[in-house]
Parts: C-alpha cells; structure tokens; sequence
C-alpha cells in the first residue's frame, strides 16, 4: 500500500467490511450522518514528560459529537496513508502538536455511536504517544478543538471509569480497555500491528 498525502480540497475516509477489508471511499463531509458507513479511523492518547494526558473538547461547529470531552485526538486515515502518518498529520494540525514515540496499544477497538441523529461507525484502533515537555500548550485549531487541557492519566482514567468526567462514547469504551492493560501508560503492552485492520497500513510490525 503506497503512502499518500490527502488532498486538503476533498478529504476521503476508507469505506470498510466488518473484517476490515477496504470496499471503497467516501468524503469525509458526506460520510456522517443517520446512516453511516462502517469506515476506518484512529484515536490516538498524548501524554507529557509527567505522564498526563491531553484530554480535549470536540468544537461546537462539528458534526458529529459537537461540545464533548474526549481523548486527545481522533481522525481518519487517506486512503494508503500509513497510520502513523495520518496520527502525526492530525496532531501537528489540530493541536499543533509534534509527536513522537508513538506505539500501537488497541488495534482492534471498533465501536458504534449516536448523538442527535448522527452515528459514528468506526474500525478505530488506539495509539499513545509522547509529545515533549511538562503540560506543553497546544494551538488548536478552533474549527476542530473547543478547549484543552492535561490531566493526570490515573486520576482521569478513574474519573471516566467512575462515571464522574462525562466523555465520549468511544473514549470511555477506549479507556475502560486500557485500564485492563495496566495502570499506567507505559504499562501497556505494544498491539500487533498484523492485527489491524486489512485496510489499514502501518509503520509498526507489532
């Protein structure tokens, strides 16, 4: 599968059968609505020099999960695009953020939501990476992210699992899995990449 650079003009999503085999694509503008199609994603959990968390608030103007709390960032993969790439080009501009070290923790995490009407139905697998410093300040885009901050990872992870930080639905199933790996990030053992998705490229061999 060759590496590929989405064309800022018409961003494509990966069209997918429930074994993750590429059927297609469509507009990432048109894909959400009552009705959408199983696609690939990723949700990726950034952490500091201290091992906090960057949690963030989805902009009011989105689609799909407008105002909610979630991981640090979430997007989806071009078609042929590795999906460490697709991770580092979402972070440098949604956040504004440069990552490193990135490892594959879930990679077979799906899920499916709603909220007013709009569903979310995704192959998602979950990366951590690292982005330098102590509780460095992102520059969100304000098209894609409301607010921001960095929370210790424990004391966020008992919270969502607790149900005292409402967040979103794929993130509260994402850390309810973490949790079993081990309390700490650095705990959780690195995915096999050879379990990804078939649609999905990836630097990692697991």
């Amino acid at each position: 599968m060759s590496v590929v650079t989405p064309d800022a003009a018409e961003e494509l999503v990966v069209l997918v059968s429930p074994d993750g085999e590429a059927i297609g694509t469509a507009p990432k503008a048109t894909v959400h609505h009552a009705e959408t199609p199983l696609h690939l994603a990723f949700s990726v959990y950034l952490l500091d020099d201290a091992g906090s968390l960057l949690v963030t608030r989805r902009a009011l103007a989105k689609a799909t999960f407008p105002g909610v709390w979630t991981n640090s960032a979430c997007g989806h993969p071009a078609p042929g695009e590795l999906v460490e790439d697709a991770v580092g080009r979402r972070a440098r501009d949604e956040l504004g953020l440069d990552v490193h070290g990135l490892r594959l923790v879930l990679p077979r995490f799906s899920y499916r939501a709603e909220m007013d009407g709009v569903v979310e139905w995704e192959l998602c697998p979950v990366l951590v990476g690292r982005v330098s410093g102590v509780a460095p300040r992102p520059r969100p885009d304000p098209a894609e992210v409301e607010a921001a901050e960095w929370v210790p990872w424990r004391e966020f992870a008992a919270d969502v699992l607790a149900g005292r930080r409402d967040v979103s639905t794929w993130c509260r199933e994402q850390v309810a899995e973490l949790a079993v790996l081990g309390p700490e990030p650095t705990d959780w053992p690195t995915g096999d990449a050879a379990a990804l998705p078939p649609a999905m490229a990836s630097h990692s061999t697991g």
